[in-house]
């Protein structure tokens, strides 16, 4: 939004769609299927709990820094300083290495299903060497094509958004209302409880990673100044955003549940067999390889986007001397090379855990909940941090405040959001027991040995940072803590000289109306021993 024009401003509902577009993703939806009706209340929940105190935090903090660099690295920095500020912003770019793994399995069973063989088509898509194929040459060519600049990627982005999301969620949920219509059975009991049996563990441990489907709203936050009256419009972007959410969410969720009995529901593939299912029930079966190339493209562009995304942030805060000079090389194109080749070795490295988990379907659940557990770390961090700073920064102007006065809506909002992401949190670490996901000590071990070193790794680049590495060009303003002592320390030097001055000037005064006309005599002056009445600086 830089570019655009003051002038120029967003309506309430334009920003509403972007924040659903930034959102929203049909490939989470059969992991939510199982739980039949009691799907919705997760949704909401997490709607309630994340979705909402995430976009109205990230407002308020993205609004207050809206001029400086950095974006959760500002944020978290300015409450609990460089350390943590520097593990939320490398959480966060972690996070997104270990997601396209993910994303790009969905992508690989898309692409298997454009064939016309329906046993075919499935055999290929549990196909692990098939799979890891894919997920490889997608990666390294939208690689590769970020680093020939990002100039049409953003085009891409907006067509994929539109043809990969939005027009199949729109379809799958039109589709499941006219087999309804129809006559057609439906394999979901609507008559079940909306609210799940929170007794029996197992019901909310896979639950778990329905935050990450609401993941990515903050930043939405950085458009919180492109709107009218903030204050208010922000909000009501906001709820409709996540209103529209839920339902596409739950809505799709259903006409998935409808279409395909509980028990025959597969993560990776359970989307397109449900198109398929549906396809061949109005006679237009001939759409199924159409819709596996749509989603397919979704998740290209998607991809595309994000290769490059997230790592300029961590290029940034690496320039202002907290990555060794190696991360910050650029090609001619001023595209952060090193660091893309660096994440795409890591997603390499993760992508050959194919040959090591019991299936498709295990691996991808447990790179989702490892990224759902870092990715977690930095909004607990965002949450807290945002309560803090209403305390350590009270005077800052903040064009969107959660709540007009006093700081009770800020401790509910953000509260509810740092304990929610804790719960989803804790529960990550558990291996869902309706999803085959091989040895749990593979699982354990996957989970908490990754985490560990995702989190270490940090403050050992920390510890390690040296002078040299900052970069001559950068313009990483100082955080606010360390603009107070240098303004301190100015402001006594400023008085000092002032005070030389002035016992300077009294000293020539005192000479021009000595009665003989001369100055003090040396001879005086190295008498006196004494030095000039000057504070000493600093």
């Amino acid at each position: 939004m830089a570019n655009i024009k003051q002038t120029v401003k967003l309506g309430v509902f334009t920003l509403a769609i972007m924040n659903v577009t930034a959102v929203v993703s049909l490939r989470g939806l059969p992991a939510e299927a199982v739980y039949g009706m009691s799907s919705a209340f997760y949704y909401l929940f997490a709607a309630i709990v994340f979705l909402i105190p995430t976009s109205l935090v990230a407002a308020e903090l993205a609004a207050m820094f809206q001029d400086k660099q950095g974006g959760v690295f500002r944020w978290v920095g300015e409450a609990y300083g460089k350390k943590l500020g520097f593990l939320a912003i490398w959480v966060q770019w972690i996070e997104s290495t270990i997601w396209y793994p993910t994303v790009l399995t969905f992508g690989a069973v898309s692409i298997a299903f454009i064939g016309m063989n329906d046993v075919h088509d499935m055999s290929l898509a549990n196909n692990k060497y098939y799979t890891l194929a894919v997920v490889l040459v997608i990666y390294w060519l939208a690689t590769f094509i970020s680093l020939k600049g990002m100039s049409w990627v953003g085009k891409v982005a907006k067509v994929g958004g539109l043809v990969g999301t939005i027009i199949p969620a729109g379809l799958l949920i039109v589709l499941g209302i006219i087999y309804l219509a129809t006559g057609g059975h439906s394999n979901m009991d609507f008559h079940s409880s909306f609210f799940p049996d929170l007794t029996n563990f197992d019901n909310v441990v896979l639950a778990a990673s329905i935050f990450l489907f609401y993941a990515g709203m903050e930043m939405g936050g950085i458009h919180v100044k492109d709107v009218n009256n903030p204050s208010k419009n922000y909000p009501k972007a906001v709820f409709i955003g996540a209103l529209i959410t839920v339902l596409i969410f739950v809505l799709g969720t259903f006409a998935l549940g409808v279409i395909i009995p509980a028990k025959d529901i597969s993560l990776t593939q359970s989307l397109l067999v449900g198109f398929d299912n549906y396809f061949r029930y109005i006679h237009a079966s001939w759409l199924s390889p159409v819709i596996a190339v749509a989603l397919a493209f979704g998740v290209l562009a998607g991809v595309l986007t994000w290769v490059a995304g997230p790592s300029k942030g961590i290029f940034a805060v690496g320039k202002a001397g907290y990555m060794p000079p190696f991360f910050q090389k650029t090609n001619k194109l001023g595209v952060q090379k090193n660091i893309l080749f660096v994440q795409g070795g890591a997603v390499t490295v993760l992508s050959l855990l194919f040959v090591v988990m019991p299936s498709v379907q295990s691996f991808y659940q447990i790179l989702s909940q490892l990224t759902v557990v870092l990715y977690l770390i930095m909004y607990m961090l965002m949450f807290s941090g945002a309560i803090v700073l209403r305390y350590k920064m009270k005077k800052l102007n903040r064009p969107f405040r959660i709540g007009k006065g006093g700081n009770g809506l800020m401790w509910l909002v953000g509260g509810l959001g740092f304990c929610g992401s804790l719960l989803a949190f804790v529960l990550s670490f558990i291996p869902p027991s309706q999803i085959s996901t091989g040895s749990n000590t593979v699982w354990f071990s996957v989970l908490i040995i990754g985490a560990l070193i995702v989190v270490i790794a940090p403050f050992i680049i920390y510890a390690s940072k040296k002078p040299s590495w900052v970069d001559p060009n950068s313009t990483f303003e100082p955080f606010h803590w360390e603009e107070q002592p240098a303004a301190q320390v100015a402001g006594k030097t400023a008085t000092a000289t002032a005070t030389a001055g002035t016992a300077a000037s009294a000293t020539a005064n005192e000479s021009v109306a000595s009665p003989t006309g001369n100055a003090p005599s040396a001879n005086n002056s190295n008498n006196s021993g004494k030095a000039p009445n000057i504070p000493p600086k600093g």
